[in-house]
């Protein structure tokens, strides 16, 4: 697999980014594909320029490569109207897919990795889901990576290409912009308060675990291809409460522990009133009861599939996760050599 071109697309995303990062450091044969030139960043020899929204650009972009990566994507924006986001995530995370597969199949393509969600099936409520989770998707990303998914398998059908779906549960690591990195910024801040303790737990994945599962999975497609046509949910198996992780980012940013916690009860009626302003006003708030939800309820998933398939667990756990998070360490190394 060494001397295999490969390209990983959404390479200034906070994922691919590590991604391919690792494979160059291994001495792989890697681009990255860009919407745009990174800025203050000279393109190297394989890395190219596309848009998924503009097929054209794509086909040019696969030429020459055998294997892609696809990272790339919409996530969330605040701020965004419900349907404005609903025609961003079809066009980017399904329509977008649809054409590099396209593009892919065209330029002869052998392995295409497709970076999803665990958010492509329903939620699990208090169950410990895995990829038989019969629930259907219920936010439009959650529906427009599961199309996608389904483009990838028939794809991988149809041309003889070597397919897989992963699936990651709530990712974070140094550079990552999402719900956790924004809790850590409120804690250190002073205004986001102590969490209760529910009992809920979550699944978690530091990136770098991500990264070495998606190359497991690259690395089995140009082998024995048991991830071939696949799902695998990516996830630690210590699953954490949000008390647990709101202690355990105080402990990280070395700030004394609490002696006090919210009344589950009172963050309940804040989320519920933010709902309400956030139809009165057509955008989303910051608080409402979604957001109350991810922090105090249960969402747990099992990676037990692709530890029994191709014999990865997560290795990084939550109090390094964070320090590296943090910048008080540096990258962990999750081959354990």
């Amino acid at each position: 697999m060494l001397g295999t071109p490969i390209l990983v697309s959404g390479a200034s995303g906070f994922i691919g980014r590590r991604l391919l990062a690792r494979l160059r450091a291994e001495g792989r044969q890697a681009g990255g594909l860009y919407h745009r030139p990174p800025a203050g960043q000279t393109l190297a020899p394989l890395d190219r320029l596309g848009d998924l929204t503009d097929p054209a650009t794509l086909h040019a972009a696969c030429a020459g490569f055998e294997t892609i990566i696809h990272c790339a994507g919409h996530a969330h924006a605040f701020g965004v109207s419900p349907e404005r986001a609903r025609l961003r995530h079809d066009a980017v995370n399904l329509q977008g897919t649809r054409a590099l597969l396209q593009a892919a199949q065209a330029a002869g393509v052998r392995r295409f990795v497709f970076l999803s969600s665990v958010k492509a099936a329903g939620h699990p409520g208090d169950a410990l889901a895995d990829e038989s989770w019969p629930l259907p998707p219920e936010t439009e990303y959650g529906r427009a990576k599961r199309a996608a998914e389904q483009a990838v398998l028939e794809a991988g059908a149809r041309a003889c290409m070597r397919v897989c779906c992963v699936r990651p549960v709530m990712v974070y690591g140094r550079g990552g912009r999402g719900n956790l990195e924004r809790m850590a910024r409120g804690i250190r801040a002073g205004w986001f308060p102590p969490l209760p303790e529910t009992g809920a737990l979550r699944s978690m994945v530091h990136v770098d675990d991500l990264v070495e599962a998606v190359l497991t999975v690259l690395d089995d497609l140009g082998g024995e291809g048991r991830a071939d046509g696949r799902r695998f949910i990516v996830a630690h198996a210590g699953a954490v409460s949000g008390a647990a992780l709101y202690d355990a980012l105080r402990a990280a940013l070395r700030l004394p522990p609490v002696r006090w916690r919210v009344p589950a009860a009172a963050l309940q009626a804040l989320g519920g009133l933010g709902s309400v302003l956030s139809q009165l006003l057509g955008r989303p708030l910051p608080l409402d009861r979604e957001v109350v939800d991810r922090l105090l309820g249960p969402e747990q998933w099992s990676a037990a599939e692709i530890g029994q398939q191709l014999d990865w667990q997560a290795r990084v756990d939550l109090a390094d996760g964070l320090a590296e998070m943090l910048g008080g360490a540096a990258s962990v190394d999750v081959r354990g050599e």
